[in-house]
């Protein structure tokens, strides 16, 4: 098995590289409309997830656990002003999920803004809010985010929103490119909420990915497709019997920067430092994320086998 000590400074390094880069996570209130003054927080709302993943898992050294909290305060006190851009991106687009799917990870964190609780259990009563065209996987998330928030009954039900869903319906692997394979490695970050439930995969679903996760994870790791390898060694940590696979993750190591930048194909882009920021957040929180679960994992095997 990969020693833990790889697999955890990849996820130290990708951390540093975070803090050091803080204020690429920035909105732009000015945007042009037809840009949209929402896009520039998805970033922020990846980067509350994988925070709050670091923080749960406890596998995080001191330092870790430290930069996790600060980033996370940071940018809900100076990227979200208290979390106000996001009331004001809500009135911007009333009827988003976007700042919802942004706020519950702070919220989880112990920070909160009133008006967003209040826009939440409004749009939760809305039929425009099932009516709100998403992709499945994405649909599939957003109940789960109702059910951690607290809204009952989820609408829709989460067994209902997964019915739609490609890797539900366990089709062809070989028809798994980098469109499909990201719908899969969502669909199983929502199943088990982003790694802290393995055993809300269906049994049909993890005995699918068991079978054809290798063979993914290869076809991947040959393509140098650092990004999305991350994703599928976060699913990997995601199954009841998670490899660990050895040889991806050295390459995934190898590939990483000295300065913990993690590039998102081959190797790292040139250019403006804001343009390669927007390449690069990415995969480094992804780095971050799975270094965290498969750590995690890893001590878990070492307590069952020593026990």
């Amino acid at each position: 098995m990969t020693a833990t000590r790889l697999i955890h400074t990849v996820g130290v390094r990708a951390l540093e590289w975070l803090w050091a880069h803080r204020d690429g996570f920035r909105l732009e209130p000015d945007v042009d409309p037809e840009i949209g003054f929402l896009e520039r927080f998805k970033p922020i709302g990846e980067l509350a997830l994988i925070c709050r993943v670091l923080l749960r898992e406890g596998v995080a050294g001191a330092r870790q656990a430290q930069l996790a909290r600060q980033l996370v305060d940071h940018t809900w006190r100076e990227t979200l002003d208290g979390g106000r851009m996001l009331v004001r991106g809500q009135h911007t687009e009333p009827i988003s999920p976007i700042p919802f799917e942004v706020y519950l990870p702070y919220r989880e964190l112990g920070h909160s803004q009133p008006e967003m609780e209040r826009a939440a259990r409004l749009n939760h009563r809305l039929d425009s809010w099932i009516a709100f065209e998403v992709v499945p996987n994405r649909r599939l998330g957003l109940s789960a985010f109702q059910r951690r928030f607290g809204l009952t009954p989820v609408r829709p039900p989460e067994d209902e929103a997964l019915a739609a869903t490609w890797l539900a319906r366990t089709p062809e692997p070989w028809t798994v490119e980098g469109h499909i394979a990201y719908d899969v490695t969502h669909t199983v970050f929502h199943l088990t909420d982003w790694g802290q439930n393995p055993d809300g995969l269906p049994p049909r679903i993890a005995g699918y990915l068991a079978t054809w996760l290798p063979v993914w994870i290869d076809d991947w790791l040959d393509l140098k497709r650092w990004d999305l390898l991350g994703e599928l060694l976060v699913v990997d940590a995601c199954l009841p019997r998670p490899t660990l696979d050895e040889r991806a993750w050295e390459a995934f190591a190898a590939a990483q920067q000295p300065d913990g930048a993690m590039p998102a194909v081959r190797t790292m882009p040139e250019g403006d430092p804001d343009e390669v920021f927007d390449v690069v957040y990415h995969p480094t929180l992804v780095a971050a994320f799975a270094s965290a679960l498969a750590t995690s994992r890893a001590f878990s095997e070492l307590t069952q086998a020593a026990s």
